[in-house]
């Protein structure tokens, strides 16, 4: 089952968005990684198996404050 997460990462400038990017795709599961909100400051992570917890202290550790927004269940293909 494909799970959708949503970080709130505090980012300035390009340099740490593309840090976040970088780490969320490292994280063991994940399929796609995006940038999402208004000011592009969440990360969106979507794929199968990912520790929502680990990726949030990753992005806590290596780019700024980050804060898990929400976990739920991704889209369905269709077949």
């Amino acid at each position: 089952m494909k799970q959708k997460i949503v970080i709130k990462v505090s980012m300035n400038d390009e340099k740490s968005r593309s840090k976040a990017l970088k780490i969320s795709v490292c994280v063991s599961g994940v399929e796609s990684a995006a940038l999402t909100g208004g000011g592009k400051n969440q990360v969106e992570v979507v794929g199968e198996g990912i520790d929502a917890v680990e990726l949030t202290r990753r992005l806590r550790k290596n780019v700024a404050y980050a804060e898990l927004v929400s976990v739920g269940e991704g889209k369905k293909e269709a077949p």
